[in-house]
This record gives C-alpha cells, sequence and structure tokens, in this order.
C-alpha cells in the first residue's frame, strides 16, 4: 500500500480507563481500517467488566488479542509476522493466551487454529459479546471459536473503553456490514450484511464524549451513506417496513444534523462514503452546520468505466464526476480523497490513462493508493484472472503516486496565507517543541506549542507547507474555544 496522509495511528493499546479491582492484563492489537480500531475499544469494554485491565506491555499480558484485517494480503501477513513474536514472548509465560479477532479470524475460522500453533481462540467481528464464555473454554484448556455472523448486532448498547486515546478524538461506530459486493473486496463476507445502530443510542454514545471532553468525532461506516434507522432490521427489508416507520426512519444526511445539534462545538467527521449512495442532502447538511468538517473520502478505485464495472462498482466515472463537480460547487473548500487500485485484471494502458486522467480532473487532496491483492472468496479470484504483471502493476501505481503527490503539494499551497481553525491533537512527530492538530479539510497542521495544550481550538496562520503537512503560527484561541 501507498498512502499520501500524514500522522496515522498505529498498534498497541493505552487506555484511561482502567480498574484498580482488575486482574488481569489485556494487551490488544488492531490492524487495517478505522472500525477495527473502533471494535478493539469495544473488546476493552467487554472484556473490563471480566477482570480485564489493558496494558501497553506486551511482556506482562495475560491476554493478547489481534484485531486483524483481510482487505489485502501483506496485512495478513503481518499478522502472521507478529503471532511469531507472540510465540517467543509465550515461551517465558506459558499462561499467556492469544486470541485473533476480526476480519481474518472471519474469513479463515478455525483453520487458524491449525495454521497457528499458538492462537487460544478465533472471533469473528459479530460475536465479540461472546468473549468471557470463550476466554472461559480457553481457560479450562480449550480452544475456542465463535466467527457467526449477526443480522442485528450493532454494539449499540456497550459504551468503548477509550485506546490509543490523546482524550480529544474518538471513534463512533454507526452502522456495520456492507451489502454492496464489490468483486475485488472481502468486506460482506467477513462482516456480513449491512445494518445500522439505534440513532438514540448514537446521540448518547456522543453526549458522553462530550462530557469526558472529547472535542472531536468521526462516524464510522463501511459505507455511512446507507445509515438507514427505521426500528431495526436490515437495509434490504425497508420495503417491507411499515407506512409509520418509513415516515419517521432516520438517513445518513438526517443522522449528521442530529449529531451537530447536539453538540454545536464538537467537530463531526464522518468516513466511508460510497459514491453510489452519497445524496445532494448530506452535502446541503455539511455546508449549513459549521462544526461539520469540510472533508469528504470518496473511493473511486479506477477512472475507467470497464474496471468499474467489472469491480461492479455502481456508477460510471462521469456520474462520479458530478457528485465532485456538486461538492465543490455547494462545499468550495471541501477536501476530497480517495482510494485507488492499480492492476486489476484485465486493466489495460488505455484503463490506466483513464484513472490517471481522472486524478487530473479532481486533484484530490490526498489518498490511498494500493497494488491489486487476490482475495479467497471474492468474485475476482472466482472469476477474474489476475493478469495483470506485478512489474506493470508496481509501474503504475508509482505514476498513480507520483501524480498524487503533486496535487497533495498543490491542494496543501492553496492553504499559505491563510489563517485556519485546528484541534491540537499530540506533539509533532518530527519536535516535541511543536503541536500537531487537523484543519477541517483534515490537513495536518503543525505549529509552535507556547502555552496551548491538547485539546485547544486555536487559530493558526499558515507560511509553509509540504505535500501533506501545513506548517505555521498560532494568532490566538479560535471561537470553539469558548
Amino acid at each position: 500500500m501507498e498512502k499520501i496522509i500524514d500522522e496515522s495511528v498505529q498498534g498497541t493499546s493505552l487506555s484511561i480507563e482502567n480498574n484498580s479491582e482488575n486482574n488481569r492484563n489485556l494487551y490488544i492489537e488492531s490492524y487495517g481500517c478505522a472500525m477495527n480500531f473502533s471494535d478493539s475499544e469495544i473488546v476493552a469494554s467487554i472484556l473490563a467488566k471480566e477482570g480485564f485491565n489493558t496494558t501497553q506491555e506486551l511482556e506482562e499480558a495475560d491476554l493478547v488479542l489481534v484485531n486483524t484485517c483481510s482487505i489485502r494480503e501483506k496485512a495478513e501477513l503481518t499478522v502472521r509476522k507478529r503471532l511469531e513474536k507472540f510465540n517467543a514472548i509465550k515461551k517465558e509465560r506459558p499462561h499467556m493466551k492469544v486470541g485473533v479477532l476480526g476480519c481474518m479470524a472471519e474469513r479463515l475460522k478455525s483453520k487458524l487454529l491449525e495454521e497457528e500453533k499458538i492462537v487460544d481462540m478465533v472471533v469473528g467481528p459479530d460475536a465479540y459479546k461472546d468473549l468471557p464464555n470463550l476466554i472461559q473454554e480457553v481457560d479450562q484448556g480449550r480452544d475456542a471459536v465463535n466467527v457467526i455472523l449477526s443480522k442485528e448486532e450493532t454494539y449499540g448498547d456497550i459504551s468503548p473503553v477509550r485506546l490509543n486515546t490523546n482524550g480529544v478524538t474518538a471513534f463512533v461506530s454507526i452502522t456495520r456490514g456492507c451489502d454492496n459486493m464489490c468483486t475485488f473486496c472481502v468486506v460482506p463476507f467477513t462482516r456480513g450484511r449491512e445494518r445500522s445502530r439505534d440513532p438514540q443510542s448514537i446521540l448518547e454514545e456522543v453526549n458522553e464524549l462530550w462530557d469526558k471532553g472529547f472535542k472531536e468525532i468521526t462516524l464510522l461506516g463501511q459505507n455511512v451513506d446507507s445509515y438507514l434507522w427505521y426500528g431495526g432490521g436490515l437495509k434490504k427489508d425497508f420495503a417491507k417496513a411499515s407506512e409509520m416507520q418509513k415516515a419517521t426512519a432516520v438517513g445518513f444526511s438526517k443522522l449528521l444534523e442530529m449529531v451537530a445539534l447536539a453538540q454545536p462545538k464538537m467537530r463531526i467527521r464522518f468516513s466511508t462514503s460510497n459514491p453510489q449512495d452519497m445524496t445532494l442532502d448530506v452535502i446541503k447538511t455539511m455546508a449549513k452546520y459549521n462544526n461539520i468538517c469540510n472533508h469528504i473520502h470518496l473511493p473511486v478505485q479506477s477512472g475507467s468505466n470497464r474496471i468499474l464495472k467489472e469491480m461492479n462498482r455502481l456508477h460510471t466515472i462521469e456520474e462520479y464526476f458530478e457528485l465532485i463537480d456538486n461538492i465543490r460547487e455547494l462545499l468550495p473548500d471541501c477536501s476530497i480523497s480517495q482510494d485507488m487500485i492499480a492492476g486489476f485484471p484485465s486493466e489495460t494502458e488505455e484503463d490506466h490513462k483513464a484513472t490517471l486522467a481522472a486524478l487530473e480532473r479532481v486533484k484530490y487532496d490526498f489518498g490511498y493508493m494500493y497494488l491489486y491483492s487476490e482475495r479467497p472468496g471474492t468474485m475476482a479470484e472466482r472469476k477474474l484472472e489476475d493478469d495483470v504483471p506485478e512489474e506493470t502493476k508496481q509501474r503504475r501505481l508509482s505514476e498513480i503516486v507520483a501524480l498524487q503527490r503533486a496535487h497533495c503539494k498543490l491542494r496543501t499551497e492553496r492553504h499559505l496565507g491563510k489563517v485556519q481553525e485546528v484541534l491540537i491533537e499530540k506533539t509533532s512527530k518530527k519536535s516535541d517543541m511543536q503541536w500537531m492538530g487537523r484543519n477541517s479539510q483534515n490537513t495536518v497542521v503543525v505549529f509552535p506549542k507556547e502555552d496551548y495544550k491538547i485539546g485547544d481550538f486555536v487559530n493558526v496562520k499558515i507560511n509553509d507547507c509540504t505535500s501533506a503537512t501545513l506548517i505555521g503560527e498560532a494568532v490566538g484561541y479560535s471561537d470553539s474555544n469558548t
């Protein structure tokens, strides 16, 4: 994977909500998408009630859990290497138990127990409430597996323990699963059918976060634009709902408004959107409320209509451009980021040039760019030959990355000379004399610390930039700080 973005979150966990009465230590690592990090917080909350505190020290762990991603082969290889590390430590701590969670667990199921001899427990994304029973099985010397997918589970009744927390930003899950069935994607098979969470439970979590001092949330889903609450049930069953249910249904634009009104001083972000499902109502809601950040992550995957059809992306590139134009018209200051796949089966040079043309047309602020990776069980793996040579994939990816990098620089330069509101998140990676935060467009900003602190909203004048980072100086607190 190549990514043009800065200051990412990775790896081990830290909890600020440990209980002194708990007597076992949980060490948890998360890989992949933001949803996995959010799920790890749910797991930590469930296990906190079972006597586990989280720890940053692997050598102190009684239970090690790795929350996995199956979206690409490289992600699974990373997890297998980590399991080798756990094996070495387990020799020193034979009572330590190891569990695999998430999409890799769902994809491989009990096969993981055979392949990775140190794994004691395999738990799919919808089975985390069964962890107390599974741990009991493991404690009694038996392997434990639960990878049953649910049509109802949203974990809306779980108050997550915040991991990797700066006490400022947090994830709030609003949907689970995906119904779109893109041919390259394993998510529908590892996370199941799409279902939405009760909006009241979402508002309660947002309000609780504000009361605890958090200043920004990200509403999460595999496809947030498909959010639809009508009293429960799968989205596909909405046609069977009663007239009252349909009349009072809450879609994503309405939910976004409800959250914005519930906490007017809290910044709101969301991810990820799907071009075929995003409506003008969402963009208009973003324009209406100042506390909704001006950034949309809008995966395109390819600029070729032929490849989009092979991917089962239910939009054309022309429809995608029309959506981009609407965003630019209604939200002129909105940043847009992308996902792009190089070397999808049967991709020709003409298809690749169409992708480069799409990048040139939109000029994204940043993006995530990948080589195509065949995933077992997907329609592409079953029906399409992975026929693009590896060296061709690499060359095409390099060309995509180079063009995106140029556009990143172009987009950051537009901020020069402007004063921007920045929420301070942490000390900059490159200098302990500087703060790091992000503006509304999700661009990283660094500036001298002075007397400001984490969690402050600060107005920063932008004096310089790189392709990924804005560099400036604080000129005072913003109105959001009061």
